[in-house]
């Protein structure tokens, strides 16, 4: 699974058989979650989660905001469309 950046101890992955829509999985820290990205313009939108307290998604989410392009580009080159 390719790890398309890291962030807080944190891995933003972006798996080479998901699916659509565009998301990516962040792991680490004991949880997990998934972000649909609403490519290309955002924001994106928080899908499940377990394991983080509120204020680390808020954080992720930030931080996912501000790599927006880099990740629909990096599901561009995974999958095509997104």
């Amino acid at each position: 699974m390719p790890t398309v950046f890291r962030f807080n101890g944190l891995r933003v992955v972006i798996y080479p058989n998901d699916h659509r829509p565009a998301h990516v999985h962040v792991k680490g820290a004991g949880g997990e979650a998934v972000f649909i990205l609403h490519c290309p313009g955002g924001p994106p939108e928080l899908r499940e989660s377990y394991g983080f307290k509120l204020s680390e998604l808020n954080t992720i989410e930030t931080t996912i905001s501000g790599q927006l392009a880099v990740l629909c580009a990096e599901w561009s080159n995974h999958h095509g469309n997104y």
